[in-house]
């Protein structure tokens, strides 16, 4: 049983820390509504995000492996059947981007988790210790920076068919960890010169509970919004790799739907393939304008200053 904490003002005189946490939950929750409903473009930001979360990991359950296809309506204009027409092979294209979606918005969410855990972990070290080890690991997130990704990806293609998003993910996430070390170390000098810092070290306490317990809550609405730009950034660059066709294309995602509207379909001099390109087009216009959207309601939610406006 938790022993009951002293909090001055509160009924009684006493309440126990689990129930001071819960309140301090439920006024956060409460917080992240009123900011949510202050702009109704937020909610909008949430929706999509909800939206395309549920597309990602229920979506493909919907369609059968061998999505059905229609040779007598090769791009088929868009129709009530078929909202975003068909493609050259009479597949429906909606359909494609919903069973697509699913490998691009994990491949960005593994990127996103290994980029920020590695480059979180490596900046608040190297900030908060200074000296020999900060040197040391800023010498290897600048080796990091400095790694040429797309001739990388060009020779792994060769051995990796990137079928799985896990293998894409790991791969964009293992290079894309230096910018967000260097932001978070350039975040930890500046707060661990703060008071509440001096005073944690001027209690002996260890570094591992200064980083763990004092330092990574402060970071953390920052720490969040990288991850949701990461996300984004993860998105465009596996799209962009199928695009060209640096990549083979043994998966189904938006990317080489690009490919094939553009280079197989000649979607840029003939209207009939012109859904076929849109749809993806669309589906990340809309991913990254949900992203926007949070991301702004993250910066009112963590930001007092803000809050008060």
């Amino acid at each position: 049983m938790t022993a009951p904490t002293i909090i001055p003002g509160a009924p009684g005189g006493t309440r126990t820390t689990g129930g001071a946490r819960a309140t301090l939950r439920r006024n956060f929750w409460r917080g992240v509504g009123r900011v949510l409903r202050r702009k109704p473009s937020r909610m909008l930001g949430v929706i999509i995000l909800a939206v395309f979360a549920v597309m990602g990991a229920f979506g493909p359950l919907f369609y059968p492996a061998q999505l059905p296809r229609d040779n007598n309506a090769l791009y088929a204009a868009p129709s009530l059947i078929h909202p975003f027409g068909t493609d050259f092979e009479g597949t429906d294209v909606l359909a494609l981007v919903i069973t697509g979606a699913r490998y691009v918005l994990l491949t960005g969410l593994i990127t996103a988790v290994i980029a920020i855990v590695l480059g979180t972990g490596v900046g608040l070290f190297a900030g908060f210790r200074r000296g020999r080890w900060d040197s040391l690991l800023m010498r290897i997130t600048d080796m990091n920076l400095a790694i040429p990704g797309l001739p990388l990806l060009l020779v792994l293609s060769t051995v990796w068919k990137f079928t799985s998003a896990f293998e894409m993910g790991l791969v964009l996430g293992l290079l894309g960890w230096g910018g967000v070390a260097r932001s978070v170390r350039a975040q930890t000098l500046s707060l661990r010169e703060r008071g509440f810092i001096e005073a944690a070290r001027g209690l002996g306490l260890s570094t591992k509970h200064i980083i763990g317990r004092e330092l990574l809550p402060s970071m953390a609405p920052f720490i969040a919004m990288n991850m949701l730009i990461a996300v984004t950034g993860a998105v465009y660059a596996q799209v962009g790799l199928f695009f060209l066709g640096v990549l083979p294309f043994e998966a189904n995602n938006w990317g080489v739907m690009l490919n094939l509207a553009v280079f197989g379909g000649g979607a840029l001099t003939t209207t009939a393939a012109l859904p076929y390109l849109l749809a993806p087009l669309l589906a990340i216009l809309l991913l990254t304008l949900g992203i926007v959207l949070v991301v702004d309601a993250m910066d009112e939610i963590f930001n007092p200053r803000l809050r008060e406006e």
